[in-house]
């Protein structure tokens, strides 16, 4: 679940990069996905994603690649949380896709940003279970006898976390399930802990129920009304260490494109 640094050796090696300050900020359950062309150049574009974007994502950089044969991406997956600590002790990231707009704020307010935050993308929170059909008892499918672990976000860090507490608080469900949670580093480990079984359902992100992955494993997923909880904007912004680097401004730019508000639309992020 976890990764001893952010770029294996390997990768280092193959492309010739040397980026060693970048491995001090390793956070247990954060996945680095790489796409890199072949031969590039060009300055990779460092990027910190929501984990609820894992999958997403990685359909995003492939169609920017695609339009853009010459450039390099690198997208990191973690919690908000920890990607705003890491960025405000200097971790080398270009561009930060938060799961909500807050952290990105601090981070303009901190000048460690090159622009303002701007929103991309409205999440939503899910039921997700293998074991139990969600959508027949909704938010009373978590007292169901069935029902052992409950897998959830940390809300310390993960703004998913904090929006499903909101929810079990909203609903009167908090106190009589807390005992039974367990808390997810980020919303892909937390539904990681669903699809594995170690926990009976979990409280995830749609985007992660509407992914290949998910959809293989099984499982039903009932979304929670969005009344139930404070809105799950997600916001993003361009950070200092992107000066001088035009890819990054570009797939910046490209995140609000048609095509790039299509692919988040298909996994149930709002536009």
């Amino acid at each position: 679940m976890s990764k001893k640094s952010l770029l294996s050796p390997a990768c280092v090696l193959a492309f010739g990069l040397a980026i060693p300050s970048i491995l001090s900020f390793s956070i247990p359950g954060q996945r680095t996905h790489t796409t890199w062309t072949s031969a590039s150049e060009t300055t990779p574009v460092l990027v910190a994603a929501a984990a609820d974007l894992q999958y997403a994502m990685d359909s995003l950089i492939h169609a920017f690649i695609q339009d853009n044969p010459g450039a390099a991406v690198q997208a990191t997956y973690g919690s908000s949380g920890n990607f705003f600590a890491q960025i405000t002790h200097g971790a080398p990231f270009d561009l930060f896709f938060s799961a909500d707009m807050d952290y990105p704020r601090k981070l303009a307010e901190q000048k460690l940003a090159l622009g303002p935050v701007r929103p991309y993308a409205v999440g939503q929170i899910v039921l997700w279970s293998k074991r139990l059909d969600p959508s027949q008892e909704k938010m009373n499918t978590l007292l169901n006898s069935a029902v052992g672990k409950i897998a959830m976000a940390n809300p310390a860090h993960a703004p998913y976390g904090k929006r499903a507490q909101e929810s079990l608080l909203y609903y009167k469900l908090y106190d009589r399930v807390r005992d039974r949670l367990i808390l997810g580093e980020n919303i892909s480990q937390t539904a990681q802990y669903a699809a594995s079984g170690a926990a009976d359902i979990g409280i995830i992100a749609l985007s992660l129920a509407r992914s290949p992955a998910m959809q293989r494993e099984g499982g039903k997923f009932w979304e929670i009304p969005a009344g139930s909880h404070q809105p799950m904007q997600q916001g993003c912004i361009l950070l200092q260490h992107a000066k001088g680097n035009e890819t990054a401004r570009k797939f910046l730019d490209f995140m609000f494109k048609p095509r790039a508000v299509s692919i988040l639309n298909d996994f149930g992020l709002d536009d």
